[in-house]
């Protein structure tokens, strides 16, 4: 997750670089149940409103939490298919409360109604996330139900009625970028107090959209106007957040940003997004899916590295011998092609690596999500992209080995 406000508030504020902070643990992006009552057209994890076998029981996500806290784990996102329609969610999100986790919701908003927003009030959440994917005939488009977009607007006011921190995600592709005005207008009218923009990642139902993903140009169109809304709101003393995700390249784009139009603060926000590092995928972002499945992240569906069923979370994720675990954790991953030869690698650690493998079935290929040109990245003129083709579901591990 790239968190833009922060960065532009820290320039503006003048702040110091402090020491840097290691994470005790990893963010547990937890999803606890994969039915949903939507079949949305991006959805990483397939859902639909229907049972799935072997799904954790209460006691197995109690006993799961308890190696998680042990093992350090700060942030718990309860996530799905739709978290809201576990008969045991609120049980498991007071225990998680009570145990000190930082707890967040990640809904689509349609079943947060007045009979339950007590309920959720009651928990105490950090933050919840609704998911949004444009103004209300684009939304339902894509949400493939009519009404979901005025639902999740009512959930979205109950939330903010009771006091609740709540955020709209929204995922970008091609068929809805024209909404992303919209969105930030509706952000402002509603007073949500965070808005996350998702790059289209190649997991599940995305996966086999992505001819749908944006051409490079229009990315680069949408974070303009992403870095100058959350500008102004900065310079207005606003404190709402902007973040991004899936796409570790903005970090980059930031800094030309800033040295086209602040470059007395180019210098000092490099040296911020040096220190950032980038993709932490399979270091300080995990992943446990509805059958207790461990990932690298939520993008990483079709590459299991092992299960808390059958052993506890923190032995799984400090286990190397993976291919894949192996050489995220490196300091310096072993990339390919643009992203080796980038002249940002410090800055955004190489992206998403579930793009590359989607597309090339190698982990270190570089990520065909980059919407960077060769010369801002010092890559030779003549480097050949990998191209977005029509995808092939890549489904077993690959075999090749890190460097190093």
């Amino acid at each position: 997750m790239f968190r833009l406000s922060q960065y532009l508030h820290t320039l503006k504020e003048n702040k110091p670089l402090g020491p840097q902070r290691k994470p005790s643990g990893p963010v547990v992006i937890w999803n606890l149940i994969r039915r949903c009552n939507l079949t949305c057209k991006h959805c990483y994890a397939t859902s639909a409103d229907k049972d799935f076998p072997g799904e954790l029981s209460t006691q197995q996500v109690f006993d799961v939490m308890d190696n998680l806290k042990a093992f350090g784990v700060p942030v718990l996102i309860l996530s799905g298919g739709e978290p809201l329609m576990r008969p045991d969610i609120f049980d498991i999100s007071h225990r998680a409360k009570d145990m000190g986790f930082y707890v967040g919701l990640s809904s689509n908003g349609t079943l947060i109604d007045e009979n339950n927003i007590d309920d959720i009030v009651k928990v105490g959440y950090n933050y919840v996330g609704i998911s949004i994917d444009g103004i209300r005939e684009t939304h339902d488009n894509f949400r493939r139900k009519q009404g979901s977009f005025d639902e999740a607007l009512r959930g979205i006011r109950l939330c903010h009625d009771a006091g609740i921190k709540v955020g709209l995600r929204f995922t970008l592709t091609q068929d809805n970028k024209q909404d992303l005005p919209g969105l930030l207008q509706l952000m402002d009218d509603e007073k949500v107090d965070k808005f996350y923009l998702s790059h289209l990642n190649y997991a599940g139902r995305g996966n086999k959209n992505r001819r749908d993903d944006l051409h490079h140009k229009m990315t680069r169109e949408a974070m303009d106007l992403l870095f100058d809304t959350c500008w102004q709101d900065v310079q207005s003393g606003r404190r709402r957040e902007f973040v991004t995700g899936n796409n570790d390249a903005d970090g980059v784009y930031l800094l030309l940003w800033a040295r086209k139009h602040m470059p007395e603060h180019a210098e000092y926000l490099e040296k911020m997004l040096i220190r950032w590092g980038g993709n932490s995928s399979g270091v300080n972002i995990s992943n446990i899916d509805n059958l207790g499945n461990v990932h690298p992240d939520t993008m990483w569906w079709d590459y299991t590295i092992g299960n808390v069923k059958q052993r506890p979370f923190s032995d799984i994720w400090m286990d190397t011998s993976d291919p894949l675990m192996a050489g995220l954790k490196l300091k310096s991953r072993p990339v390919e092609g643009r992203c080796a030869e980038c002249n940002y690698l410090n800055i955004c650690g190489g992206n998403s690596r579930t793009r590359a493998w989607q597309l090339s079935g190698n982990f270190w290929a570089e990520d065909p999500g980059c919407y960077l040109d060769n010369k801002e990245i010092g890559v030779d003129a003549g480097q050949e992209r990998l191209e977005l083709t029509p995808w092939s579901r890549r489904t077993t591990k690959s075999v090749s080995s890190p460097a190093g």
